[in-house]
């Protein structure tokens, strides 16, 4: 197939995207040239493909019945004719079978669906390996239980640093998910970039790789009957287009030059396959894109759908623009923000108005009589080296009794973002900063985040500040909020507090330090800085003894050429002391402020909540490690945490087996999202499941987060600065619903930067090896954990040279035998056993197209161990959300 689909699934010819097989002959197969055949007039009229919606009225009323279920629809990015709604029960998902049931409504949208009759329901066989069936998850981990939230602090100062590391990145300091690094990241994308390999697979077998082929994992892990039945449903009604209707992807001529259509349409190919194919007039596209569409053959565009008739398998779309050649990071990049509807356009001179003029601007004397001035204290901060936008500092200084006085003191953005301006209002559209491998796309002006709100050394900054009084075990004896001016004393990077950690005896020399304020000293500030980790220690081993927990994952960072800006190498992330000194405090201030709006607005505080696992595939877990004999204890959120802890030695292989049960225990988590205290009936609704607390919310990042801007105005009403907000819990809870659906979009967009990057590392410094971790076993494929970057792969057996494999079940447990093809006609040919938790070594090794990269085994006896976790890093699940 020589078209440039990269990221592709490859399907035959002409079957519109997410169609499937069973869908019935409406054209399915045809090519839009065959547009006659799918749209045979009966009596003058066309028939229809798709259903006519529900009116609202008939909606409404069944939602409230029960007849109709809501939810929001997940497309498998494997199988395109398989989507899902979750089970409002927490149960087995609810499945939607082809394009035709989905009813035109795309990944992501909130749309209401009717049960079909239980004859209809999809049957799952107790043999089939099919883990499709819990619903493709992309990586839905809550960012706290993963610390994707240490992906938000991207790269701060990428301008000017030679050959960059991203490690700014990594400042999330207040995870909370539970998820501090987790190297879902890359899991969407990577899934995304691996799809071809499977196809080709199948075309260079001849057969078919069958349906039910899947992963172990929720493959045989359940006890079931003769057979199971997973309720299905069809798409009645659209109650929310989330998708952006925005697509990337490439333009062809229709099949059919002698059709009608072959005159006014061009067919629109998208690169994310769970989007249909689009017809375009011709009148868009390029002038000469008729005489020579070669020419276009490997150029990215950008169309949106503007109509989806009843009558056609194919979206009717406007070509926006031609963003360049596929493959390239800036063209690629762009493709993404707009799939993803992120606003990166430049703001407006009337939002930019909002900003004081006069620079560069003082602090009013007002102010000084407003707020508690601690400009005379040591109070530094502690980020990436690469960051710009400051958004936290500490301070520390001992008090009688031999204890602390600390303090969290955050930017005071609420200050210079007036209620109903025009930069309130884009700020709160935008509702978060985006956060790429090579640049961010900020929530704010430059001017904001970098200079006026940024807690920049040896200047006056307006603040917002938590303080205690802290025993040296970290339990508070007392508890202070309110609106402050700081003068923070120093910058410090992660680097600069990890080396005073580790050699607490150690005098630093001056010169590797940064510029200290000349009101402190530098062992001032080391001494403060040993304090809080001291504090930081008790506050965290407090946490998990209460019940926290935290999945440490794996999480990529690259090293970028300067001038090019392509990836020149990339590591695991390695999470330090010095990242879990400023994520302790950070939970801490995060939860105070929680349970003060709280206590004083029950009703209208915005508060941050983390549901439990999915039930469903938390027993198909519980039940996979009965059977690895893994003694783990899924019964809270703690016990998972303390069998994390416990159950894995500490030599290599040991680590790897944590490393994929980690990435298996955060499957069925759930996402965490903002939500209005008002809405919501009943304590337990309002509980964070990794963190294990009553409250929490987000306070600590309001230079990059807007409801971290709430939240401080909220706070502000609590102290008596401010009248409450105007805003009933009806209508903070759609801020909240929109701050969750920009926070998860952003979130796919830093996913698919990273693998972008990562597949472009593979094609210009490939091919890579990696000892590889096996965590699933299907009949003619396997999946890995590479461990040397933390991607998940699915390696197939008909890409390697085998003589033959075979696949078993040895009691419950799948198995792969391989038979490798000797090199040498004499030789026997060697045998190799593949099953779960198997170490193997594997070679990712870029295609032909730009974007497309594979994992191959390589054979037995040249895996050599690697040492890939001397570069490894944890993370943590709280920290994640920030």
């Amino acid at each position: 197939m020589s078209h440039p689909d990269y990221r592709l699934n490859l399907r035959p010819l002409g079957t519109p995207r997410g169609t499937s097989s069973l869908a019935g002959p409406r054209g399915v197969g045809a090519s839009p040239g065959d547009k006659k055949s799918k749209s045979k007039t009966i009596r003058g009229k066309k028939k229809s493909i798709f259903e006519t919606y529900l009116c609202k009225e008939d909606v409404s009323e069944g939602l409230k019945r029960g007849t109709l279920i809501q939810g929001i629809l997940r497309i498998n990015p494997k199988k395109f004719h398989e989507a899902f709604i979750p089970s409002p029960d927490g149960d087995r998902d609810i499945f939607i079978d082809g394009v035709v049931a989905r009813n035109r409504a795309l990944n992501g949208d909130l749309v209401v669906v009717n049960l079909l009759p239980e004859e209809q329901w999809k049957v799952i066989k107790p043999e089939s390996n099919d883990k499709e069936t819990e619903g493709a998850y992309e990586s839905d981990l809550p960012e706290e239980l993963c610390g994707s939230h240490l992906l938000q602090q991207s790269l701060k100062g990428y301008n000017d640093s030679p050959d960059v590391i991203i490690e700014a990145q990594f400042d999330d300091s207040d995870s909370e998910d539970g998820h501090g690094n987790a190297q879902n990241a890359l899991v969407d994308g990577v899934k995304k970039l691996s799809v071809c390999v499977h196809e080709k697979g199948k075309e260079d077998a001849g057969a078919p790789v069958t349906e039910d082929e899947n992963t172990f994992m929720s493959q045989d892990t359940r006890a079931l009957p003769e057979k199971s039945l997973q309720r299905s449903a069809k798409v009645v009604y659209i109650l929310e287009k989330k998708h952006s209707r925005a697509a990337t992807g490439f333009l062809k001529l229709l099949a059919d030059k002698n059709s009608e259509l072959f005159r006014k349409y061009a067919l629109f190919s998208p690169s994310d396959h769970r989007v249909p194919r689009i017809y375009v007039p011709l009148k868009d596209c390029p002038q000469d894109f008729v005489t020579r569409p070669k020419d276009y053959a490997n150029t990215l565009f950008i169309c949106r759908i503007v109509d989806w008739k009843e009558d056609s398998n194919f979206a009717l779309g406007q070509l926006a623009k031609s963003l360049g050649q596929a493959g390239e990071i800036e063209p690629e990049t762009e493709g993404i923000l707009t799939e993803y509807g992120v606003d990166f356009s430049d703001f407006s001179s009337e939002v930019l108005e909002c900003l004081p003029q006069g620079l560069p601007w003082t602090i009013p004397p007002e102010e000084f009589s407003k707020r508690r001035d601690l400009r005379k204290d040591c109070v530094f901060t502690i980020d990436p080296s690469t960051a710009r936008d400051l958004d936290d500092a500490l301070s520390c200084k001992p008090v009688a009794d031999g204890n602390f006085e600390v303090g969290v003191h955050i930017a005071d953005v609420s200050y210079f973002v007036p209620e109903g301006s025009s930069l309130d209002k884009v700020a709160a559209e935008r509702a978060t900063s985006v956060y790429l491998v090579q640049k961010v796309v900020p929530m704010l002006p430059r001017l904001l985040c970098e200079e006026l709100c940024s807690l920049n050394p040896m200047t006056d900054k307006l603040t917002f500040s938590v303080i205690w009084t802290l025993t040296p075990k970290g339990k508070i004896l007392s508890e202070w909020f309110g609106q402050t001016i700081i003068r923070s004393c120093t910058k410090l990077s992660y680097e600069h507090a990890q080396s005073m950690i580790e050699g607490p005896t150690r005098k630093i020399p001056e010169k590797e330090l940064p510029p200290v304020s000349p009101e402190h000293t530098s062992e001032e500030v080391r001494q403060a800085v040993l304090n809080l980790h001291g504090i930081a220690k008790e506050l965290r081993q407090q946490r998990f003894a209460d019940g926290a927990l935290r999945l440490d994952q794996l999480k990529l960072v690259f090293t970028l050429d300067h001038e090019t800006g392509l990836p020149q190498g990339c590591h695991i992330y390695e999470y330090r002391d010095s990242n879990k000194l400023v994520e302790e405090f950070m939970l801490l201030a995060n939860m105070a402020v929680a349970r003060k709006i709280y206590c004083t607005f029950p009703e209208r505080a915005l508060l941050r909540r983390h549901p439990p696992p999915q039930t469903k595939m938390l027993n198909d877990l519980v039940e996979f490690c009965d059977q690895m004999r893994l003694p783990m204890d899924f019964s809270s959120a703690g016990a998972l945490h303390k069998s994390l802890m416990e159950t894995f030695g500490d030599d290599k292989y040991s680590r790897a087996q944590k490393e994929v049960l980690t990435n298996m225990c955060s499957r069925p988590m759930q996402m965490a999202s903002y939500f209005c205290s008002g809405v919501l009936q009943g304590q337990a609704q309002l509980r964070h499941y990794a963190l294990n607390v009553p409250l929490y919310t987000h306070f600590t990042s309001p230079i990059r987060r807007f409801a971290d801007v709430l939240v401080h105005r909220l706070l502000a009403a609590t102290l008596g600065y401010r009248e409450l907000p105007d805003v009933e819990p009806d209508a903070l809870q759609k801020q909240a619903d929109h701050c969750n659906d920009r926070r998860m979009a952003s979130k796919r967009v830093q996913e698919l930067s990273t693998s972008l990057f990562f597949a472009i590392l593979v094609k210009e410094s490939g091919p890579l090896e990696s000892e590889a971790m096996v965590m699933g076993v299907l009949s003619q494929a396997f999946d890995v954990l590479v461990l040397r970057y933390g991607v998940q792969k699915r390696v197939y057996c008909n890409a390697l040279p085998l003589r033959s494999y075979r696949f078993q079940k040895v009691g419950k447990k799948p198995e792969l035998t391989l038979v490798w093809e000797p090199e040498d006609a004499e030789q026997e040919p060697a045998q190799q056993v593949v099953s779960i938790f198997s170490l193997v070594g594997v070679v990712l090794r870029a295609e032909a197209a730009a974007l497309k990269y594979s994992a191959v085994l390589k054979p037995p006896g040249t895996e050599g161990l690697l040492d890939w976790q001397d570069a490894q890093g944890g993370g943590d699940l709280e920290e994640d959300q920030d």
